[in-house]
């Protein structure tokens, strides 16, 4: 298994979800969380644990509807989930091994995102590009004659 694959699908999901505006970005990620809770559902290999899982991360979910936080939580305690699934040997894709490996080294680059706030990364990465015109500008009055 490829180990950086994953990690670039983690950034690759975070700068896609920068293209939805504020308040929504938050809100859909919070659905987006709620929903990982619930893929083991119908592989349960964990049995009727599958059921307490769900429902806790159906409550971070609701809380992360207000909370960057709690869908931060929710990412980590998926990553915690996607563990103890790939060591059982019942992975999130029945088909693919070592998928529940891949998803528990995303997810906690999704978690890290969202416990920064969840800021939009295009727009830092806009930042980092444009010219600083402030420190040109002075320059230029500065040298110019009064």
């Amino acid at each position: 298994m490829n180990l950086v694959s994953p990690l670039i699908v983690g950034i690759i999901y975070c700068l896609l979800m920068s293209l939805i505006r504020e308040p929504h970005r938050r809100r859909f990620n919070a659905i987006m969380v709620g929903g990982a809770g619930a893929a083991y559902l119908s592989g349960g290999g964990f049995g009727p644990w599958e059921l307490p899982f769900v429902a806790l991360t159906a409550y971070v979910a609701y809380r992360g509807l207000d909370s960057w936080t709690f869908i931060g939580i929710g990412w980590l305690l998926h990553t915690a989930w996607d563990t103890a699934h790939h060591l059982k040997g019942n992975p999130i894709l029945p088909f693919a091994h070592d998928s529940s490996l891949s998803c528990a080294i995303c997810d906690p680059v999704i978690a890290l995102w969202c416990f920064r706030g969840g800021r939009s990364l295009i727009a830092t990465i806009r930042r980092w590009f444009r010219p600083n015109h402030t420190a040109d500008h002075v320059h230029d009055h500065a040298s110019a004659p009064s």
